[in-house]
């Protein structure tokens, strides 16, 4: 009987799983509707006192997404101030949803990688993931690996579908 060889793990085949870069820290959203008067009027004073006396130890290392559930018409200085005070606290914080929330951290994080390690080789870009890597971390990820790579490929090393081939 023949030796099974693992043609994959013997290729020079490198793997960039978006899923290794995925940060730990808590997700957490912070509506401005809950400091709004019947959840759609600012009332300055009001809104001031609430965000004086909210406890923003609770978002202490947290990656924190800034929205307004409601049709609220909000002047742009509200969701600044809500960012003053919840800032000490959080990791990061961004203007919009978790989905919002997640780019701005892949945009950071891909920004911050050193791609050498994929030079003139094939690349798998891994899908698949468990964790909720959003598309457009992908989108991101790409753009920096067809900089460097000989060819991207996107899925499984059993299953890739080919993106990208640099030409000779």
């Amino acid at each position: 009987m023949d030796e099974i060889i693992n043609k994959v793990a013997n290729s020079s085949l490198e793997v960039f799983d978006l899923e290794d870069y995925y940060p730990a820290e808590t997700r957490t959203q912070i509506d401005i509707a809950q400091w709004l008067f019947e959840g759609i009027l600012l009332k300055e004073k009001d809104f001031r006192d609430s965000l004086k006396n909210h406890d923003w130890s609770q978002y202490q290392d947290h990656l924190v997404a800034i929205y307004c559930s409601t049709d609220a018409i909000l002047p742009a200085w509200a969701s600044i101030l809500v960012t003053i005070y919840v800032s000490p606290f959080a990791k990061k914080v961004v203007s919009g949803s978790l989905k919002d929330l997640e780019t701005a951290v892949y945009q950071d994080i891909l920004s911050n990688i050193d791609y050498s390690n994929y030079q003139d080789k094939p690349v798998i870009l891994k899908g698949c993931s468990k964790k909720p890597v959003p598309e457009s971390a992908y989108i991101m990820a790409i753009q920096e690996l067809q900089k460097v790579a000989r060819s991207v490929m996107y899925g499984e090393a059993c299953s890739a579908v080919p993106l990208f081939k640099k030409s000779k």
